[in-house]
This record gives C-alpha cells, sequence and structure tokens, in this order.
C-alpha cells in the first residue's frame, strides 16, 4: 500500500502522524510511505531522518494526498484539505466529525473512508488510541490552568497550592476518565484541593482507592456540578461521549456564583466543549473572558508538546495502521473489530450513529458495506 503523511496546518499544531522509526516498519512490510517536506520538524523529525528510514520526500501535501492510498495525520482534515481527498482513499487520523458537520458533510462527499482514532476501541472497549492525548491533555490542563490564575492572565491570583495559613486552589475536575484521572494527578501534586465528579459510582470508588486522602468524589447530578462549580478556582472539563458530542454540564447560569477570575479549561473543546460557553481557541490566543470567568478552550492541546505527543500518539497508533496497510481496511476490520469501532464514514455513508445523532441524520451499520 502507499502511505501518506502530511504536515498539520490547524494553527499551532506542530505534531505529525508519522516517526522515521514508523516509516521503517511500514517500508520493512513492502509499503511505500511518502512525507511532506519538512513535516516533522516540528516534532523534531529532519527530511533527512525520515529519508534514511526509506520514506520519498514530496516538496507539497497535494503530491502526498494524490499518491497515498492511505493518509495517516493527526488532526481533521481543514477546508483546504477537503479537495484532496478522494473516493476509496483511507484516512486515519482523530476526525471528531461530532464537532463539525461541515467536515462531516465534506468526508461524505468525497468517499473517503475515514478511521477515527477516537472511536477506536480495544477488547476492553477502552479507547487506546485516544488514551496518550487524553493523559497529555489532562495533565497540561493543570498546568495551563494554573498559568491562566495568575493575575496578569486575568485570573483572581490564586496559587494552587497556597502557603502555609493560605487555603489552597480548589479545583473541580468534571469527569473522571483518562482526562480527569490525570488532570487530578497533576493537580495533587501542585498541591490542590482536589474534587473529581463522575456519573459512575465505579469509577469513584477507583478513584477513591487511587488517591485516597487527596482528592474528593462528589456523584454527577446538575446541582451537585452548580455547587462545586461555584466554590471552585479552577474547573476542568473532563468530559467524553465516544465519537458523541460533548453533554453542556457547565452552565453559564452557574458563573454568577463564582469569584471573578476563576478559570474553566473545557479539554472537551474538540468535541463540542462541556461549558455553554465553550468555543475553540488556538495556543497563540488561548483564552477569552465570559461574565469574569476566563476560559481556556484550546482545541489541540496536546501540539504545544509535540515531541511528547507525537511519540505518545504513534506508539499507540502504528500497529492498527500496519493491519490496515497489510490486509487493507475491510479485512483489518474483519480481524479487529476496534478498527471497524473506528470507521466513521465510507464510501459517502455515515457510519458512526454517534455522530449521526449529534446532527439527527440516520446511518448504515459497516458490517452492511463491507
Amino acid at each position: 500500500m502507499k502511505i501518506g503523511c502530511v504536515k498539520e496546518i490547524k494553527k499551532h499544531e506542530y505534531r505529525i502522524g508519522m516517526t522515521p522509526d514508523n516509516v521503517k516498519a511500514y517500508v520493512n512490510r513492502n509499503h511505500e510511505v511518502f512525507i511532506e517536506k519538512d513535516g516533522g520538524l516540528g516534532s523534531g523529525f529532519t527530511n533527512e531522518q525520515y529519508a534514511e528510514a526509506g520514506a520519498v520526500i514530496l516538496d507539497t501535501a497535494a503530491e502526498v494526498w494524490a499518491k497515498s492510498d492511505m493518509i495517516i495525520k493527526v488532526k481533521e482534515p481543514l477546508a483546504e484539505e477537503y479537495p484532496l481527498m478522494r473516493e476509496g482513499q483511507i484516512l486515519y487520523t482523530y476526525l471528531h466529525l461530532a464537532a463539525s458537520e461541515e467536515l462531516t458533510d465534506a468526508c461524505l462527499k468525497s468517499g473517503v473512508k475515514g478511521v477515527a482514532y477516537e472511536t477506536i476501541t480495544d477488547r476492553n472497549g477502552a479507547l487506546p488510541l485516544l488514551k496518550p492525548m487524553s493523559e497529555i491533555a489532562g495533565r497540561l490542563s493543570v498546568q495551563e490552568g494554573a498559568k491562566c490564575l495568575e493575575k496578569p492572565m486575568g485570573g483572581s491570583g490564586v496559587l494552587l497550592s497556597g502557603i502555609p495559613g493560605v487555603p489552597r486552589a480548589k479545583v473541580v475536575v468534571v469527569g473522571g476518565g483518562v482526562v480527569g484521572t490525570n488532570a487530578a494527578k497533576i493537580a495533587i501534586g501542585m498541591g490542590a484541593d482536589v474534587t473529581i465528579i463522575d456519573l459512575s459510582l465505579d469509577r469513584l470508588t477507583y478513584l477513591d482507592d487511587l488517591f485516597g486522602n487527596a482528592i474528593k468524589t462528589v456523584y454527577s447530578t446538575d446541582a451537585a456540578i452548580e455547587k462545586e462549580v461555584a466554590a471552585a478556582d479552577l474547573v476542568i472539563g473532563a468530559v467524553l461521549v465516544p465519537g458523541a458530542a460533548a453533554p453542556k454540564l457547565i452552565k453559564r447560569k452557574y458563573f454568577k456564583n463564582m469569584r471573578p477570575g476563576s478559570v474553566i479549561v473545557d479539554i472537551a473543546v474538540d468535541q463540542g466543549g462541556c461549558c455553554e460557553t465553550t468555543h475553540a481557541t488556538y495556543h497563540d490566543d488561548p483564552t477569552f473572558v465570559v461574565d469574569g470567568i476566563v476560559h481556556y478552550c484550546v482545541a489541540n492541546m496536546p501540539g504545544a508538546t509535540p515531541r511528547t505527543a507525537t511519540l505518545g500518539l504513534t506508539n499507540a497508533t502504528l500497529s492498527r495502521g500496519l493491519l490496515i496497510a497489510d490486509k487493507g481496511l475491510e479485512a483489518a476490520a474483519q480481524l479487529d473489530s476496534g478498527i471497524k469501532k473506528g470507521i466513521n464514514v465510507y464510501n459517502g455513508e455515515l457510519t458512526c450513529k454517534e455522530v449521526a445523532a449529534s446532527f439527527g441524520r440516520s446511518h448504515k451499520d459497516i458490517d452492511s458495506l463491507i
């Protein structure tokens, strides 16, 4: 198979979908790999390293798209890339279709076979290709939130750890999955007063056992979220419904009871956000203020640490990418049910029920198409 990897064009996105070691793995399986020139520089990988690994370096993204049977990316295609997609081409990347009907329509119109990292599952039903980025985003959320709390950044001027005789900042994590767990880990390490809210009692039990007296756990209801958010200095939105738009759990009306300069970091922004007032921002202008509350809503948070993020992501994506390349998408999906669940669009058909539900559309079962 001919495999292509292009430079990401999302604003301040420095990750890349393949490392030189990945290239070597594909080439060793007799696949041909095309890399866009300078595509890996943001993550610290040179053209020479890719060439030494066996890749063909092409000058433009258009050339890579045109020559490749499968495109491996990090982020969803942007409008400039829509015309480059074509019928039958495999697109292996984060798609986040539920956050963009425009992108969904573009993928359907092109006839591309879209395999979304964020909906691929393992045998336990977990999301192994989302996990490393969730870990990074969770850890970064507290780091960035702590910075946003500083007065020059528009925050309330609270130090997460406090000092002797001065209370610690209250951090409320809404969602106790991979993102929330990693956010809590960093917030505890920075000395904050940490509360985790989740809908699953089993998950709250696990977190209580994991962190002990270092956290408080709260069962998720509207009233509980309103109460905890009102008292928070920093709120981390860590809610995920795989493939679907995030529920709006943090309401604007809650802001009136929060201290001005408190901060919300909405990590769910890729799926539309779990706060009513969220809209996507970028690393060069990451925050905005609504009703006195600072919002940090960068839609590609792990892009700030591209070396770590690229290595972590490609560790997770390589084995399934190789299976797709070796067997073809259809055969790979039959061999690995997790890959099958990753197929969100297929030859002009919408195949992810969660995305379909987000837009009030119908979908087709992928088993009827492959």
